[in-house]
């Protein structure tokens, strides 16, 4: 019996490279964006901007990297021995074949709890109502007093004040000072903005404090703070840490500023802005004026032309009586002159009527003793007289023999 030889089946051969990239697709499909929590080791900051550190706890590690565009969120510097919780996504630098995490976000470790509280509350509170925009109430346009809730040390007082002073010199400022950070933090900013609504010295409250950390900002985010600032008599703007932070009371005053800056500019008119517009519509309305001026100098021109004195009015009246004089001197000669020509039509007509003018083309008249013309020689006798007329003269006959 004749043995099969069975021969092995190639194998692709792949490069490096290939494999690599096999794996990291590999990786990025099958885990999702995942927080781990550890230890920091290693941190460096490349000149790029990008972060670079090794996460690890007891038994394991692992490197990762942040990119500058995510690390410009950070509200605090990563350091070596920091105990942090990192949103990243697993992948592979195919260059050197080794996985690591590409962070989106670092928070302090022991965070989570305190943005599960967040959440939950802001939930809560978002059902209430706290959030609608239909209980959001407008600033006063031209406010009678300010008020500032906040500590009265550090950057967020002086920056406030500084913008007021700029913007709005001659308002008074009423600071109710408080603490914004620590225990008891959230009840001392409550009652502060219950003694401003009590007091009824200012239009408008600015509630602020500066930058910092989830646990910096947590006064904020505390339900006493919310449920004050929704029972707040008076409209507050919230101007808590920088453009990126995002707290509780944010949500719930009636404006939410980026920063303690922009609150103090939201809530007070720009006197130098409204300067300027007063000066532009007064010059707006000078030339309006200037141009009704000028229209009305014309229209008043053009009537005194219009015009005349007693002598000039006597003057048009003397033009009008001889334009009126020649004009029946015209009419009459005209009315002459049609009476003069009927009249020699009518001589004309005459005249051919006029014997005489026959008897110049040689005819005569003849009339009998009794002066009666006679027309026919019928009943003439011999020796009858007869006196006839010719064109220039006559004669008297007699009658020898009628025809």
């Amino acid at each position: 019996m004749r043995s099969t030889l069975t021969l092995p089946v190639a194998v692709p051969v792949v490069t490096v490279r290939e494999l690599n990239a096999r794996v990291r697709t590999l990786l990025e499909n099958q885990l999702e964006t995942v927080w781990v929590a550890g230890e920091l080791s290693n941190v460096k900051k490349a000149p790029s901007g990008h972060w670079y550190f090794c996460l690890k706890d007891a038994e394991a590690q692992v490197e990762c990297c942040m990119f500058r565009g995510r690390a410009q969120f950070l509200d605090f510097r990563p350091e070596n021995g920091q105990q942090v919780e990192v949103r990243a996504r697993v992948t592979l630098y195919e260059a050197r074949g080794q996985y690591q995490l590409v962070v989106d976000e670092i928070r302090r470790a022991g965070l989570g709890a305190l943005y599960e509280a967040f959440e939950k509350l802001k939930a809560r509170l978002d059902a209430e109502g706290l959030f609608a925009s239909g209980r959001k109430r407008p600033l006063p346009g031209f406010p009678r007093a300010i008020g500032v809730v906040t500590s009265p040390v550090g950057a967020a007082v002086r920056d406030v004040l500084t913008t007021l002073v700029r913007r709005a010199p001659m308002l008074p400022v009423i600071v109710y000072p408080t603490q914004v950070q620590g225990e008891g933090a959230g009840a001392q900013v409550a009652r502060a903005i219950a003694l401003a609504n009590a007091r009824g010295e200012c239009d408008v409250l600015i509630l602020c404090r500066g930058g910092g950390s989830l646990e910096d900002l947590w006064a904020f985010n505390e339900e006493v703070v919310a449920r004050a600032i929704a029972g707040s008599a008076i409209p507050v703007v919230s101007g808590v840490g920088h453009e990126t932070d995002f707290s509780i009371a944010d949500f719930v005053a009636d404006v939410r500023a980026a920063t303690p800056t922009a609150a103090a500019a939201a809530a007070t008119p720009d006197c130098a802005a409204l300067r300027a517009e007063v000066d532009a519509r007064g010059r707006s309305l000078m030339r309006a004026l200037r141009r009704a001026v000028e229209g009305a100098t014309q229209r008043l021109d053009h009537a005194s032309r219009r015009l005349l004195t007693p002598a000039e009015r006597l003057a048009r009246y003397r033009e009008r009586i001889a334009q009126c004089a020649r004009g029946l001197r015209r009419a009459a000669a005209s009315a002459q002159e049609l009476r003069r020509l009927a009249l020699a039509r009518l001589s004309r007509s005459l005249a051919h009527l006029d014997p005489t003018q026959v008897l110049g083309r040689g005819y005569s008249i003849v009339r009998d003793p009794d002066g009666h013309v006679r027309r026919s020689s019928a009943g003439l006798e011999a020796g009858a007289a007869l006196d006839v007329t010719f064109g220039e003269g006559g004669a008297a006959v007699t009658v020898r023999k009628p025809r």
